[in-house]
């Protein structure tokens, strides 16, 4: 399974960075082997559509898990839409954000959970 966790920084050693289309970095974790690529989010400095643009860039990676703390309307739309399972975890460090969806303690996102950015 293929589990992206947003982050402030690269590696398993990272903060989680609860703000999905904002984030610098996406942590890509093999949760099987524990193997993972940290790339940059392009996305985070846009002046709107950040969301959509950010999970284009992880759809594209083919995940099956974000784990994040929020995620706009549209970006949710897109994810779901691929069948990614949303969890939220906004405190922390990557590796502890794997163990605790492997453990089975993180609350879906069931919609989006921050109103995104209206386009003007």
């Amino acid at each position: 399974m293929k589990i992206c966790v947003t982050a402030s920084n690269s590696g398993l050693e990272a903060s989680v960075d609860p703000h999905f289309g904002r984030c610098k970095y996406f942590v890509l974790v093999d949760s099987k082997s524990m193997e993972f690529e940290s790339i940059e989010n392009g996305q985070g400095s846009a002046s709107g559509g950040a969301g959509v643009q950010a999970a284009q860039q992880v759809i594209g990676k083919g995940i099956d898990v974000l784990i994040t703390g929020s995620v706009g309307p549209n970006a949710f739309s897109l994810l779901s839409s691929e069948g990614i399972e949303m969890k939220i975890f906004s405190s922390g460090s990557v590796i502890e954000a794997i163990r605790a969806y492997e453990f089975g303690s993180l609350e879906s996102i069931d919609s989006a959970n921050s109103p995104g950015k209206s386009k003007m």
